[in-house]
């Protein structure tokens, strides 16, 4: 193989890996009960880690954990996870919130 096509093969294996995280947030005395729901957002040139988003571009205004309570119809919240997936140049953040 020339060196310019094992150039192309580590670019395109370092842009399509990924590493996902899901980390704890929050926790309540409330039940857990069987409500989920997931609010979803990419993050463009930006970074995130379990309690904040920094700078770059989101691509959902409405991202939190008020959109995922919405989404899943959890009245009383119980628990909230964030799941971060992290590309090269973004990142794809979700919060999961459980309760009834």
């Amino acid at each position: 193989m020339t060196k310019s096509k094992l150039l192309a093969i580590a670019v395109i294996t370092l842009v399509l890996t990924s590493c996902s995280t899901i980390v704890p947030y929050t926790a309540t005395n409330n039940p857990i009960g069987s409500q989920v729901g997931k609010s979803k957002t990419t993050l463009i040139l930006g970074g995130a880690s379990s309690n904040n988003l920094e700078s770059g571009f989101s691509t959902n205004k409405n991202f939190g954990v008020i959109e995922a309570a919405k989404k899943g119809n959890v009245e009383r919240i119980a628990t909230v996870d964030v799941k971060i997936t992290n590309f090269v140049i973004f990142q794809k953040v979700e919060i999961i919130v459980t309760g009834e």
